[in-house]
């Protein structure tokens, strides 16, 4: 049986975004918080998506602007790191994830932590004016937080947190929320993941739908 489906790339991407538009409830989001939103709603395939997902109001203009200023991606995870379209970078941003240095394993065993958690510590040289990205480990976006607590730290430009999971993800984004040290953007509760992540960042990277 010959199956009938649509094989044009440009017409399945641009009927996809249109569907999340007709179906999505999209009001309360500014028009550059829409296309951030609609990738992550794309990534995930799920409407509704859009009900959990809180942005700082300077988020957008912040992370747009430093990935514009060349500030590289701090990634957690190398799903996030390899998903990340380079064509789109505005200014050959460089994308990092230390989470496979050979020094991480030994770090996280003297930290009593995870490795997740440890690589954030080789972070600090590029932290500052970075843009995080975190979409798997809750144990590095709590970590960050408390990196982030001593003022001597250097200050990302903004941080993307929505780890997915079901042992401290919804706690970690929700400390992350409260704490907002600097403008960010998560995914409320167990949601979340590289692929959103990834979502977020291609979005920022490029206004163009």
């Amino acid at each position: 049986m010959a199956y009938d489906y649509e094989k044009d790339g440009a017409a399945i991407y641009a009927q996809s975004f249109a569907t999340i538009r007709a179906e999505a409830d999209l009001d309360r989001f500014t028009r550059d918080e829409e296309q951030i939103v609609v990738r992550m709603i794309h990534a995930a395939g799920l409407v509704g998506l859009e009900a959990h997902v809180r942005l700082s109001p300077t988020f957008a203009r912040v992370a747009r602007a430093a990935l514009e200023n060349g500030a590289p991606i701090l990634c957690d995870a190398r799903m996030v790191r390899e998903g990340v379209t380079r064509k789109r970078l505005p200014a050959d941003n460089a994308v990092l994830c230390t989470l496979q240095a050979p020094e991480v394993a030994a770090l996280a065993e003297r930290m009593g932590n995870t490795r997740s958690a440890a690589a954030l510590e080789l972070w600090r040289p590029h932290l500052d004016g970075a843009l995080v990205a975190i979409g798997n480990a809750p144990t590095a976006l709590f970590h960050l937080l408390n990196m982030l607590e001593n003022p001597a730290c250097p200050r990302p430009a903004a941080i993307i947190g929505c780890p997915v999971g079901f042992v401290g993800a919804a706690e970690s984004k929700d400390a992350l929320w409260a704490d907002q040290p600097v403008p960010c953007c998560i995914v409320e509760g167990r949601l979340g993941g590289s692929a959103i992540t990834v979502a977020t960042i291609n979005a920022l990277a490029s206004r163009a739908e």
